[in-house]
């Protein structure tokens, strides 16, 4: 059984730039977060960091042409920050390396899709997003980019998975900056939001034409049992992992059970009168980040964790596939995310869907050629696009499907060991197409599926 997608469906991948850039102190480039996090004895797999990655930042017109021979109509890329300005002047050199790159992109006939921030804030700004003045920087920031790149880039995601640049990395501790404070996860977190709402309005007033949006990453939660424990802590996880970050953006608004639930860490000064109605900005496009579906039952409080208002969520795993991250392969969650999110939030406001991540790490063994048959990854793909059409179906307006990643890269405190890649890199950093990439090069030039 085949099925097919819309002329116009949008079919590419996505990257960031710590991830692949590399060059990580050349042409003026400044510390970012990452940079500094990658420093810390223990808190990367390896003692790995981005200071080469990929080497994109060299080979980005090899990519371009790669992205074009797989047939994508569609690429996803990260700015980064630390890159094109240093201490609000703007970096001439690190803004080119971003020029040369839309040029190449629009050259080889695939539309760039810019993200503003994927995670690697620049590590001179104090406080980080703890500290309310850094989404003001942000709106600056993204003006100076949009200056520069406005004319040839359409699509505009402010931010990418902010649940990730939050909890994970002020509550948790696993990401940069590694802080473990669940307080300074809600001020990050608000801060976030209210840097992506400034930023709204404020491209909108330089670009009216210009598609804004957010990127937001959804893990929804369900109950082991139907047992009162088990289902409150679901529903305290999902506060805080999704509706905390779609919530405001749609309905200028907060969870009133979330807030309840973090009432007694919640910053008392933290929301100032205007700040929601900034944050739930109208925006024309939400970008959804979808890996699996977590299922949790209640257990014995656990500190630090991401989940600050259910430290007693333990996941419970079923039987189902597991990809190399140990995540659980659940297609139906993202037929199940699409159709909620349409109906509660971007259908009323009449705002398309794009999947702007999707895909799975698997432990991938070359042959001598180098030559990766990754069955386990083609089978991911052929199921989730098929849960996206599924959604479609029953009404959801969906627009695009971009896979993570373009190649095998920086996997942040993982480093190299989790590969993602539709394509492999290997130690010499050669690019070689795996048969995922075949196989998704032909669906993207086709839009069917077989």
């Amino acid at each position: 059984m085949s099925i097919e997608f819309p002329r116009g469906f949008l079919l590419g991948s996505a990257t960031s730039a710590y991830q692949i850039e590399g060059a990580a102190a050349e042409d003026g480039r400044q510390d970012s977060i990452w940079d500094v996090f990658c420093r810390v004895p223990g808190a990367i797999v390896n003692g790995e960091d981005g200071l080469v990655a990929c080497d994109h930042y060299h080979r980005y017109a090899e990519d371009a042409k790669l992205l074009a021979a797989l047939g994508m109509n569609t690429y996803r890329f990260s700015v980064s920050w630390s890159r094109v300005l240093n201490d609000g002047v703007v970096n001439r050199a690190g803004m080119d390396f971003y020029s040369r790159l839309v040029d190449e992109l629009l050259a080889n006939d695939v539309t760039p899709w810019l993200t503003l921030y994927h995670w690697d804030l620049p590590a001179a700004l104090p406080g980080g997003w703890t500290n309310r003045d850094t989404a003001k920087r942000f709106v600056d920031y993204a003006l100076a980019v949009h200056e520069r790149l406005g004319d040839r880039v359409r699509t505009w995601t402010t931010l990418n998975e902010p649940w990730c640049s939050s909890f994970l990395s002020y509550a948790a501790g696993v990401h940069a900056p590694g802080q473990t404070d669940p307080a300074a996860s809600i001020r990050a977190a608000h801060h976030l939001l209210l840097a992506h709402g400034w930023a709204v309005q404020a491209l909108r007033e330089a670009d009216p034409s210009a598609s804004l949006g957010a990127t937001i990453n959804f893990t929804p939660a369900l109950p082991a049992s139907d047992s009162a424990r088990d289902r409150d802590v679901a529903r305290r996880v999902d506060g805080t992992t999704n509706r905390f970050f779609v919530e405001p953006v749609f309905t200028g608004h907060y969870p009133a059970d979330v807030l309840d639930d973090l009432a007694e860490i919640w910053p008392d000064d933290l929301v100032a009168e205007e700040d929601l109605a900034a944050i739930s900005t109208p925006i024309d496009v939400l970008g959804v980040n979808y890996y699996t579906t977590n299922v949790f039952r209640a257990g014995e409080p656990t500190e630090p964790t991401p989940h600050i208002a259910a430290p007693d969520a333990v996941q419970v795993l079923r039987d189902l596939p597991l990809t190399g991250m140990g995540w659980e392969v659940d297609p139906a969650g993202l037929r199940n995310l699409l159709t909620w999110l349409h109906a509660d939030y971007t259908g009323p406001a009449g705002v398309p869907l794009v999947i702007t991540e999707s895909g799975a790490a698997f432990d991938d063994v070359a042959d001598e050629a180098g030559y990766v048959d990754d069955a386990d990854r083609i089978d991911y793909l052929r199921r989730h696009l098929t849960a996206v059409r599924e959604a479609m179906d029953a009404g959801a307006d969906v627009r695009g499907y971009l896979v993570w990643s373009l190649m095998d890269n920086f996997e942040w405190a993982h480093g190299y060991a989790k590969r993602f890649g539709l394509v492999r890199v290997d130690s010499d950093l050669n690019r070689i197409p795996k048969a995922s990439a075949r196989w998704f090069a032909d669906v993207a030039r086709t839009g069917r599926v077989g």
